[in-house]
């Protein structure tokens, strides 16, 4: 009975320390992905702001100025898009909504982030946009891998239509989490205007060739992110820009179109962080707690297989010792 027992016990030592690599390095990248029909709200405000009054184009200081960010999953895009690569897609239509103290539009800008299910490393198809003109991109953006590694990641700019480092500047401790804080500094670019804008009648695309005033943009871009679930628990963003030249302003060399430190409305922070909280222990399952007991269950069925084996012998009777010839 106890041979059966041991060779039972060897079987589930084996099965659980095979399990346990399976589990992490397996069944982890197919079970960990975004979902594709999320939807998610952000609210960020800049108390106060400089805003440009476009009747008047003078820069005047303002109480608020609201950027409302909503990722849409577009279910019907991503099944397509998987049919013609064979990867897990997420494909989320983007808009950036800004408005001022009286609710009135500023500016919006669309866009068409498409990136595979779990890496959320960029994924290139046709319709990958933004403000409705085709982009190539490379880097992140919006949310960082799974398991996220303390080193610089590259970060797309929606403004520059560009990637550039984000780097990471260590450890922080952030509502009761151990967060990754990163950083990002985009120096002065010209960028395009937007192409919907408060002022009816003005064509963005010819707006430049007509008057020859530019769009000039800088920003600091700060997040503070889970390393576990790879989503961002915080950001903030110290934004400038300007117009600069041409006939629009009249002869002034520039003036400031917008300027502010843009942060996460602290409601949408407590609910980010709520939902950040209820993630992580699906993520930390597959990739820690289990292939650890596992690996550790299996070691102990092991050494208790081993154990039995042992007391399974038989073992010599003082009768057969003792008759034993002597060695020479």
């Amino acid at each position: 009975m106890r041979r059966r027992a041991s060779l039972v016990l060897l079987a589930l030592a084996v099965f659980f320390a095979a399990l346990s690599p399976l589990l992490r390095w397996y069944a982890f990248p197919r079970l960990a992905k975004v979902p594709p029909g999320q939807y998610q709200e952000v609210v960020m405000e800049a108390r106060p702001a400089t805003l440009l009054d476009y009747s008047t184009l003078r820069a005047e200081r303002v109480e608020k100025l609201t950027i409302v960010q909503t990722l849409k999953g577009n279910v019907e895009e991503s099944e397509r898009i998987e049919r013609g690569t064979g990867r897990d897609v997420v494909v989320w239509d983007s808009l950036s909504h800004v408005q001022g103290p009286d609710g009135a539009m500023v500016s919006q800008i669309p866009e068409r982030y498409i990136f595979d299910a779990h890496s959320q490393a960029p994924v290139h198809a046709p319709g990958e946009s933004v403000d409705g003109t085709p982009v190539r991109r490379d880097g992140i953006q919006f949310k960082w891998p799974f398991l996220t590694e303390r080193r610089d990641y590259s970060y797309f700019d929606a403004q520059t239509r560009t990637a550039a480092p984000i780097h990471y500047r260590g450890v922080r401790a952030f509502r009761g989490l151990d967060v990754y804080y990163f950083e990002q500094t985009i120096p002065w670019t010209k960028v395009p205007f937007p192409k919907k804008t408060p002022v009816p009648g003005i064509d963005a695309s010819t707006l430049e060739k007509q008057t020859g005033t530019t769009r000039w943009y800088t920003t600091r871009r700060m997040f503070w992110v889970d390393p576990v679930t790879g989503a961002p628990v915080n950001g903030e963003e110290i934004h400038r820009e300007e117009l600069r030249g041409g006939t629009l302003l009249g002869g002034r060399d520039r003036v400031t179109a917008f300027a502010g430190h843009v942060k996460m409305r602290p409601d949408y922070v407590d609910h980010t962080v709520g939902l950040v909280k209820s993630q992580r222990p699906l993520i930390l399952l597959l990739t820690s707690w289990l292939p650890r007991t596992f690996l550790a269950l299996g070691g102990g069925l092991l050494a208790l297989a081993l154990l039995l084996e042992a007391r399974a012998r038989p073992r010599p009777r003082a009768a057969d010792a003792a008759t034993a010839p002597a060695p020479l």
